[in-house]
């Protein structure tokens, strides 16, 4: 009878095992498409931290930078298959899908941070039900630096972007080499550095912190503070997988989104006159627009206003309308 004891001993220990927290313990990845010393990274492990705090281990996210996991545009897809329960991704990539998606790389509508948060507020409602519609659910939006030109070159009207290999990330930046006459080169971040090194392009739009990410100055010489829009990376979670959490859970990962949303814009704003440091410390000029190229890039900002405006309809109009109240 003994050996019988042990037994039934060993098989009470394992279903005791498999009712602990232990077992209840749930694992979510979070693909990243930018380095893991990027603000928007540091952010975001700075989330998962507090999401594990704030439900004691019970949900550990796993951040996955540098696009480790999942390359940027792929990213809101595997989240929306369940591939990744939640992703960050820069939402511009995807306003082929949808207009609202691009709307906060649309030139000098937001050129400020209290501008961009203004935006912010009057767009997130829409972005959040079209998203909802795809099954995801929207957790928190955070800002990149005001975007500016980096070049080889002087660059002191648009003429002088003609024939440019010109990095285009979304279908924005595509639109101002289409217009401007420049060659767009499709490049996401991870891959920047290896385009530049290898001449692929040898101009682009982005932040400061892209500029630096990518090293800018082993080729660049010029960057041109335009100021032209402040574009926004969004965090998401799969509406299914969130669904199934309890509401302790739930509400720990909404409370902990707030708080990363907050502290986000908060780092975005701290870094974006460092970053522009860096690349003068690295010898590179950087530089006020001209008067003249100031007004060109105006001209294709209104250009750009009035397409995304005609392809956005009512939803694009009211937000537009909320954003000037």
């Amino acid at each position: 009878m003994k050996p019988l004891r042990l037994i039934a001993f060993a098989a009470c220990a394992t279903v005791a095992l498999a009712a602990s927290p232990v077992s209840a313990q749930t694992k979510w990845n979070l693909p990243a498409a930018y380095p893991a010393d990027n603000p928007h990274t540091v952010n975001l492990l700075a989330f998962a931290k507090d999401v594990a705090a704030a439900t004691g281990d019970k949900l550990q996210i796993t951040v996955h930078p540098a696009a480790s996991l999942f390359k940027a545009p792929e990213i809101k897809r595997a989240v929306q298959t369940g591939q990744a329960q939640v992703g960050e991704v820069l939402i511009s990539l995807h306003e082929n899908e949808d207009p609202m998606f691009g709307l906060d790389v649309v030139p000098f509508v937001a050129t400020s941070y209290p501008e961009a948060l203004k935006l912010w507020a009057a767009s997130k409602p829409v972005i959040e039900k079209k998203l909802e519609a795809q099954g995801l659910k929207l957790l928190f939006g955070v800002p990149w630096g005001p975007q500016g030109i980096y070049a080889k070159k002087d660059i002191n009207s648009l003429d002088d972007m003609k024939g440019l290999k010109w990095r285009a990330y979304n279908v924005g930046t595509s639109r101002i080499a289409e217009i401007v006459g420049a060659q767009p080169v499709t490049i996401q971040a991870a891959e920047l550095p290896q385009a530049l090194a290898t001449g692929v392009v040898n101009a682009f739009m982005t932040s400061g912190s892209t500029g630096y990410d990518s090293k800018a100055w082993e080729t660049m010489t010029h960057f041109y503070d335009t100021q032209a829009w402040i574009p926004k990376n969004l965090t998401f979670v799969n509406k299914a997988a969130f669904e199934a959490l309890d509401k302790p859970t739930q509400d720990a990962i909404l409370k902990s989104a707030a708080t990363a949303e907050t502290r986000g814009w908060k780092l975005a704003e701290e870094k974006a006159g460092w970053y522009l440091d860096q690349l003068k410390a690295n010898k590179m000029k950087v530089l006020p627009p001209s008067a003249e190229l100031k007004a060109g890039l105006k001209k294709v900002g209104e250009q750009l206003t009035a397409d995304w405006t005609k392809k956005a309809g009512p939803d694009g109009e009211a937000v537009i309308a909320a954003y000037k109240k």
